[in-house]
């Protein structure tokens, strides 16, 4: 029988989790409505939750550009599964070196890896080392390489599970079993170690897909337009709607075309298309998720 003080407890606990959730889970449920909502209303009356009139003008509107919206998705599922597969990658080898606190030097490139958590060299430099040392840009590497190849912290993450949550024992006897260190990490580690590479790699990866900063800086409109992500599209779209109305105004008159572009009601659809399919994919990761979150974040 449990106590009172710990149903209680629970009780507490299971109605502070329900109102995190519930101010989580509201915006969304505003985004999604807001984007089906009359454009007209949504001006005259602010966003709401139960809108007396509905429209689908604003995914009409994203649908006529559907032709350069899905050039981008395809572009931002390619980055995407790049990206994630070689920051998965090195994050992984990285990690599983620094585990080895036996072997020379591991300590000062540990200290390394944390001292680039805590300081950088800042945009201007680092733009002048992507543009004119490693000449990426206008390139598909633009959008890979910058900010998320290599991050610190899912190093982190991955080699405190390695050390917390796999037996040193079963890699020693591995290799009085005369297996090379490649053998022991193929074998042994990346089998036991799903549940953090299957977080680091949803980090990394939803990172990869809302990233429009690097599209951004590293792509220009004339030469790097072809590579446009998502993000970056979506973003122009938006830009452009706004130009257009602020065009019109700035001269007193508005086109019946202008007029009826969705401006309002078009930023909520646009947010909607570029967080779905992260929405639909994350229930499969979230047990390896959670599970990695925790294991992978135990301090030793």
């Amino acid at each position: 029988m449990r106590s009172r003080e710990t149903i209680v407890t629970q009780v507490i606990t299971n109605a502070v989790c329900l109102l995190f959730t519930v101010c989580a889970v509201l915006p969304f449920i505003l985004l999604v409505v807001g984007s089906f909502t009359d454009n007209g209303w949504a001006v005259a009356n602010g966003f709401s939750f139960f809108p007396k009139e509905f429209s689908v003008e604003a995914y009409r509107y994203i649908l006529d550009k559907w032709a350069l919206i899905g050039r981008g998705f395809l572009m931002t599922l390619l980055v995407t599964g790049i990206g994630a597969v070689l920051s998965l990658t090195i994050s992984t080898l990285f990690a599983y070196g620094i585990s080895k606190r036996d072997i020379p030097g591991m300590k000062f490139i540990s200290f390394l890896l944390i001292f680039s958590m805590l300081f950088n060299g800042g945009l201007v430099s680092t733009y002048y080392c992507y543009v004119n040392l490693y000449h990426i840009k206008d390139t598909i590497w633009a959008l890979i390489v910058p900010s998320f190849l290599m991050n610190a912290f899912n190093v982190i993450l991955i080699r405190n599970y390695f050390t917390s949550s796999i037996p040193a024992s079963l890699e020693e006897a591995a290799r009085i079993d005369g297996a090379s260190e490649f053998r022991i990490f193929r074998s042994i580690i990346l089998p036991l170690s799903k549940p953090i590479m299957a977080t680091v790699g949803l980090l990394t990866a939803l990172n990869y897909w809302n990233d429009w900063t690097n599209g951004l800086y590293y792509l220009s409109k004339r030469d790097g337009a072809k590579l446009y992500t998502i993000q970056n599209i979506l973003n122009n779209i938006n830009e452009n709607i706004q130009t257009l109305m602020q065009s019109a105004s700035s001269s007193n008159m508005v086109s019946g075309s202008v007029a009826d572009l969705p401006s309002t009601t078009v930023r909520m659809a646009i947010a909607v298309v570029g967080i779905l399919p992260v929405v639909i994919a994350y229930p499969f990761f979230q047990k390896y998720f959670v599970k990695g979150i925790t294991l992978g974040g135990v301090k030793e």
